[in-house]
C-alpha cells in the first residue's frame, strides 16, 4: 500500500462540496483505502502539492500529434499515455464529422481501446456530429453532415457516452432513444432558437457542447442555445483557454450557473503539446500560433490547451477557490457519466486515480489505479 503525505487533499465535506484537508495522509492501493493516519509501507512526500481525484476530460479530439480519427489504434494508446502529464486520468476520445465509415471505424477502435491498462482510462466516446447544423458546422466538414438516425449509431450504443447534436435537425425520438440507452445528449453546432433548445433540454438533451462556440448565442430579442444553457439546468462545457471563451464570459457562466452544472473541457486536437506550425483536424489543414488554432479561413479549430491550463485559467478568471474549481474536472463529469461511485473524488473505496499539482497547476504526479504514471 502507498501513502501520500504532506499534501493538500481536495476532498468532499459532509455536504459533498470539495474542501482542502491538510495534515491528512492518503492511503491507497488500486483503490483508495483511507484518509487520515499514514498506514502504507511506501511513503510518497508530495511536499505541499494539491492532491485531487484524477481529472476527467469529456471532450478531447487529440494531443501529442495524434487524433481520435487516426486510422490506427496506436493513436489512442499514445493519447492515453500523454494525458496523465496534464493531470487527466480518464477521458472520452471525441470523434469528428467525417464519412460514416470513418466514424464507425473510430468507435470500433475506441471500444477496443477501453481495455488498455497503460495510461489514462478510456471511458467511452464523445460523438461530435455528424448530426449537426450546416449553419454552425465550425471546424466540422459540412459535406459530411447527415440527418439524425439512431439506427446508424445503435450498434455502438455501448461505447457512446455523449453525443453532440443540433436538436432542430433531429426528431424527438432520437433524443429519447439515446437517453434510454444512457447516452448523454448534448446540444452543439446548432442553429436552434432558445425555445427550441429549452424544449430539447426538457426532452433530455441536458448537456451543452463548448458553450458559446458553434451555436446561436445571447440576444435580447431572439435568444439562442447559449441563452437557453444559462437559464436552464443543463450542464455546460466550457473551454477555458481564453481563446474560445474570454475571461469575462467565463465570469458570466460562473455567476449564472451553479458549479454543479459546469464542466471544463479542452476540445484539444493533435497540436496540443506540439507547438506552432501546420497541423490537421478532421482532414482539414489547421494553423497553430501560440494558443490559437485556425482553419485557412480563420475559423477557430479546436484548442491546443491542456486540462491543467484550462483549470488554471478558470481559477484566475473567476476567483473561485481551488477546491471548487477542481469539482469541474472531477466530480461533475463523473456524476454526468454515472461514474461517481468509482471516480471523481478522493473517498475510500473509489479507484485510486489521483492527480497532484502545485500552486501554478503544474502536474507533479499522477496515479491511475494506484500506479504512478
Amino acid at each position: 500500500m502507498k501513502t501520500l503525505i504532506n499534501g493538500r487533499l481536495i476532498v468532499p465535506d459532509e455536504s459533498g462540496n470539495f474542501v482542502i484537508a491538510q495534515g491528512q495522509a492518503l492511503n491507497f492501493g488500486a483503490e483508495i483505502f483511507s484518509i487520515g493516519e499514514p498506514v502504507g509501507s511506501e511513503i510518497i512526500d508530495v511536499q505541499g502539492a494539491f492532491v485531487s481525484a484524477g481529472f476527467i476530460n469529456v471532450h478531447i479530439h487529440g494531443a501529442d500529434s495524434v487524433d481520435t480519427m487516426d486510422d490506427d489504434i496506436a493513436a489512442l494508446k499514445r493519447l492515453a499515455k500523454f494525458l496523465p502529464t496534464t493531470g487527466v486520468t480518464s477521458f472520452l476520445p471525441t470523434t469528428m464529422t467525417m464519412p460514416l465509415e470513418k466514424i464507425h471505424g473510430a468507435l470500433t477502435r475506441i471500444r477496443a481501446a477501453k481495455k488498455f491498462s497503460d495510461g489514462a482510462r478510456i471511458l467511452g466516446a464523445h460523438l461530435e456530429g455528424p448530426f449537426i447544423s450546416k449553419k454552425f458546422h465550425g471546424a466540422q466538414n459540412p459535406a459530411d453532415i447527415i440527418p439524425a438516425d439512431f439506427a446508424l449509431i445503435e450498434p455502438f450504443a455501448d461505447v457512446i457516452k455523449i453525443i453532440t447534436v443540433a436538436p432542430e435537425e433531429c426528431p424527438d425520438e432520437f433524443i429519447t432513444r439515446c437517453r434510454r440507452r444512457s447516452i448523454v445528449v448534448s446540444i452543439g453546432h446548432s442553429a436552434a432558437a432558445s425555445d427550441e433548445a429549452l424544449r430539447a433540454i426538457d426532452l433530455g438533451a441536458n448537456h451543452i457542447t463548448h458553450l458559446f462556440n458553434a451555436q446561436t448565442g445571447i440576444h435580447h430579442r431572439q435568444g439562442g442555445v447559449a441563452l437557453a444553457a444559462l437559464i436552464s439546468h443543463a450542464t455546460v462545457e466550457l473551454i477555458a483557454d481564453d481563446v474560445h471563451v474570454c475571461p469575462a464570459a467565463q465570469c458570466l457562466v460562473a455567476k449564472c450557473k451553479p458549479r454543479s452544472e459546469i464542466v471544463l473541457v479542452t476540445d484539444s486536437f493533435r497540436a496540443c503539446g506540439v507547438g506552432d506550425g501546420e497541423s490537421s483536424l478532421g482532414g482539414q489543414k489547421v494553423f497553430v500560433r501560440g494558443t490559437l488554432a485556425t482553419l485557412a479561413d480563420g475559423t477557430i479549430a479546436g484548442s491546443v490547451a491542456s486540462m491543467n491550463t484550462v483549470l488554471k485559467n478558470f481559477r484566475a478568471n473567476v476567483g473561485w477557490d481551488v477546491a471548487a474549481c477542481v469539482e469541474l474536472v472531477t466530480k461533475n463529469p463523473a456524476l454526468e457519466l454515472n461514474l461517481y461511485d468509482k471516480l471523481g473524488s478522493l473517498e475510500a473505496g473509489k479507484l485510486a486515480d489521483i492527480t497532484c499539482f502545485d500552486d501554478n497547476f503544474n502536474i507533479v504526479g499522477t496515479f491511475i489505479g494506484g500506479h504512478e504514471i
